[in-house]
């Protein structure tokens, strides 16, 4: 399906997640979990994607490029959990220093998160 409009990505951090929306529709998603305690230091990304019926348009790669884009620019880090993410990471290096390892700690949020 092509897009009715320019897809836009919003942030909801109530939700913790960016969403790539076609004329106000969500389309696909990013979702994190929000770092533990008071600052705030790292955006853990642990699931992308994006509808089926807009799926080989480049619009994943969209999403994940104004994700990563706003998490940087609030100065935190990225770990990538998310498969798409870990991928994309390495087709451009030139965010890869604004990436951290994996660690035990991030899994461990992941899955509390997602048992809620």
């Amino acid at each position: 399906m092509e897009p009715k409009s320019t897809p836009r990505v919003e942030h909801a951090p109530e939700q913790h997640r960016y969403e790539i929306l076609d004329d106000g529709a969500a389309i696909g998603r990013t979702e994190y979990v929000p770092a533990d305690g008071q600052e705030e230091t790292e955006r853990i990304f642990y699931h992308t994607e994006v509808d089926e019926a807009y799926s080989g348009q480049g619009l994943a790669s969209v999403l994940v490029r104004q994700a990563l884009d706003d998490t940087i620019a609030a100065g935190l880090t990225i770990v990538p959990v998310c498969p798409y993410i870990k991928t994309w990471l390495k087709g451009h290096p030139e965010y890869q220093e604004h990436a951290s390892a994996v660690r035990r700690e991030h899994l461990q949020a992941v899955r509390q998160l997602t048992r809620a």
